[in-house]
C-alpha cells in the first residue's frame, strides 16, 4: 500500500478564524497593556514594523491592533502616523463628567438587580480594602479596581460594563492614583461601605448619589494631581 507524500491541508474555517483572533488578542492586550502601564507614553509613535518586532508577530495582528485601539480612543493619528494619545486637563475632566454619570446609573442599577452573590462578593472586597496593611499605591488601585467592578457587574448589564470598562481604560493611563491622596483612602472605604449598604437595601436614590459623590470627589482630586497643586488640611479630609 503507499503512502501520499503530499503535506497536510492547513486549517482553515473556523481554526484558522480563532487562531486569527487569537493572535490579534494577543498584540491587542499587549500594546493596550503598555500604554495602560505608561511603558508607552502619551505622544510616542506606534510603528507596525517596530511593534510586531516587539510582540514577535507579523504586523498583520498589529495592524488590526492597533485599528482597534484607535477605535478605543487610546490611540490617535496625525500627520506623523499614529501615536499614543495625549490628552490635557479638559479631556480628563471629560472622561471623570462622563465617568461619575456613568457610576451613579450603575449604582442604581445594582440595587435594583443585585443578586445575594452580588452582595457577598461587594461585602468582601469592601472589607478586604480596609484590611489591608500599609498598601503601596498600586495595590490600592488594583483592590479599588476589583471592588468597583463587582458593583458593575451586579448591574447585570453587559453595555454598561462595557462602557465603565472602555472609560477605565482611559483614565488607567494616569499612574498616580487619588487613592494615595491624603486621607483619600480612609474615606473611600468608608464610601464603599456605605455604597454596598446602598445597594443591599435597594436604595437606588441613596446609591446613586453616593457614586455620584465618590467620583466627583475622585475628579477633583485627579485635576489637583494634574496641576500639581499641593492639598490643604480641608482637602485632606475628602
Amino acid at each position: 500500500m503507499t503512502t501520499s507524500s503530499s503535506p497536510r491541508t492547513p486549517p482553515s474555517g473556523p481554526s484558522r478564524g480563532r487562531a486569527s483572533t487569537a493572535r490579534q488578542r494577543g498584540a491587542y492586550d499587549r500594546i493596550r497593556q503598555a500604554i495602560v502601564s505608561g511603558e508607552l507614553r502619551p505622544g510616542d509613535p506606534l510603528v507596525e514594523t517596530a511593534l510586531a518586532e516587539w510582540c514577535q508577530m507579523s504586523r498583520t495582528p498589529i495592524r488590526e491592533a492597533l485599528t482597534r485601539l484607535e477605535q478605543d480612543g487610546i490611540v490617535v493619528r496625525t500627520d506623523r502616523g499614529l501615536i499614543v494619545r495625549e490628552d490635557s486637563p479638559e479631556d480628563v475632566l471629560d472622561l471623570y463628567e462622563t465617568r461619575i454619570a456613568l457610576e451613579a446609573t450603575a449604582a442604581r442599577m445594582a440595587s435594583e438587580r443585585r443578586t445575594m452573590h452580588d452582595l457577598l462578593q461587594m461585602h468582601q472586597l469592601a472589607q478586604a480594602m480596609i484590611d489591608m496593611e500599609s498598601p503601596t499605591p498600586p495595590a490600592m488601585a488594583a483592590a479599588n479596581d476589583r471592588f468597583h467592578r463587582a458593583v458593575w457587574r451586579a448591574t447585570h448589564n453587559r453595555s454598561m460594563i462595557d462602557l465603565l470598562d472602555r472609560l477605565g481604560l482611559h483614565l488607567g493611563r494616569y499612574p498616580a492614583t487619588t487613592l494615595a491622596f491624603p486621607g483619600r483612602w480612609e474615606r473611600g472605604n468608608q464610601q464603599h461601605l456605605a455604597l454596598v449598604q446602598a445597594i443591599e437595601n435597594r436604595d437606588g436614590d441613596e446609591a446613586s448619589r453616593l457614586a455620584t459623590e465618590h467620583f466627583t470627589e475622585s475628579r477633583n482630586i485627579r485635576l489637583k494631581l494634574w496641576t500639581g497643586h499641593p492639598a490643604s488640611e480641608a482637602e485632606a479630609s475628602v
